[in-house]
Order: structure tokens, then C-alpha cells, then sequence
């Protein structure tokens, strides 16, 4: 009975410890979290930089209106997400594209590349964006440097180049926001800046 007793002392307390170190590795998680950046949306070197006046590209959507993509226009900013049917983590981002367009108050824009316009059709209508333009445009890819998807380009109402990069969370959408808000051309650059010194920002409004 002694022996029996002890030995669910031990176990106890081994029970203990046991949650004592699973509490605090907890904690040391939670404290890491903070302390690291986020990379934010990943821009690649090639293509236009951000800052510069965009060239103005036009071209009919799904439903054959005319749209006007980049240039200065009296519009509000517009968020150009590039997907494809065939993506799955594009059709996961796009609740977040969404949510983020109508908290932003952007013009969201949706591009692709192909021939199959009908595939296309289909595919907006599955996952809920017909009420948005959807462009199928090869030149608008290789003018902003697309190379893998989903990619997402913020353009401001006056043609300048907000922001660009590879986007595979909301998180990364709105690293492209803060950037801009941030002066800094991604938050790569303000990563690896030795000292986070940067304009404040928090007078500038979305056109």
C-alpha cells in the first residue's frame, strides 16, 4: 500500500512538471510570435517598381465591359488579384480579397490568363465573385512581373504603383496595405532596415 501510494505521488507530480513545462513553452511561443515580423506579401525583383506611374491597360471583362487597369483615373484604389480555376489557394484567399475590398473600400479587380473564357465564367460563378470585373489578360500578367499565383497589385487612384507581390493569406494582402501606409516599398524593406524609422503615415487616406 506504502509503495502504491508513493508511486502515485510520483506520477503526480511528474503530471505537474509536465504541465508546468507545457505552459511555459506556451508562454515562449506567444512571446516569439510578437517579437517576429511578419514578411508580408513577397515582391519579386522583377517588373515595376513601386512608386512609379503604371501604364494604363484596357481590356473587356467576362461580361464584355470595358475596363481601364492602372493610369491615373478618378476611381478609387484598385486591388488587382491574379488566380486561376486551377489554384486552390486562390479560391481559399478570395473571402479574404473580399472582406478586404469592402473594409478598404477598394475596387477589386480579378485577373487570369487562357483562352476559355467559359471556364472562367464558371469558375467566378462557384466561388462568388461574378459581381466583380474579371479580366483574362496575358499582357496585364507579364506588364506587373506575375510569375506564380495568387499575386495581388495595388495601384492607387492617381497610376502610382502601391504595392505588389505574392499573396497566399489575408495577411499578406494587407501587408501591401501597410506598406504604403508605412512609406516603406514592402515590409521586407522595413524588415531588414536596421532601425523600423519610418514616415508616419496615419493622415493617409485611401483615394
Amino acid at each position: 500500500m506504502n509503495a502504491a501510494l508513493v508511486l502515485d505521488i510520483v506520477l503526480w507530480a511528474l503530471v505537474g512538471l509536465l504541465s508546468i513545462a507545457v505552459l511555459a513553452l506556451a508562454r515562449q511561443v506567444g512571446v516569439l510570435n510578437q517579437r517576429v515580423s511578419p514578411a508580408g506579401a513577397l515582391t519579386p525583383t522583377a517588373g515595376p517598381k513601386v512608386g512609379e506611374i503604371t501604364e494604363v491597360t484596357q481590356t473587356d471583362d467576362l461580361d464584355g465591359t470595358r475596363q481601364r487597369i492602372g493610369g491615373p483615373t478618378s476611381e478609387r484604389t484598385t486591388l488587382v488579384l491574379f488566380i486561376s480555376p486551377t489554384c486552390p489557394v486562390c479560391k481559399a484567399l478570395l473571402p479574404g480579397a473580399r472582406s478586404l475590398a469592402a473594409s478598404e473600400r477598394l475596387r477589386l479587380v480579378f485577373a487570369s490568363d487562357g483562352f476559355d473564357a467559359a471556364r472562367h465564367r464558371a469558375f467566378s460563378a462557384d466561388v462568388g465573385i461574378r459581381r466583380y470585373p474579371y479580366v483574362i489578360s496575358q499582357e496585364l500578367g507579364l506588364r506587373y512581373g506575375v510569375s506564380r499565383l495568387p499575386f495581388a497589385v495595388l495601384i492607387g487612384a492617381d497610376g502610382v504603383l502601391l504595392g505588389r507581390g505574392l499573396v497566399n493569406t489575408r495577411e499578406h494582402l494587407e501587408s501591401l496595405m501597410e506598406s504604403w501606409r508605412s512609406g516603406v516599398a514592402t515590409l521586407q524593406d522595413f524588415v531588414r532596415s536596421p532601425v523600423h524609422d519610418v514616415p508616419d503615415a496615419t493622415t493617409k487616406e485611401i483615394s
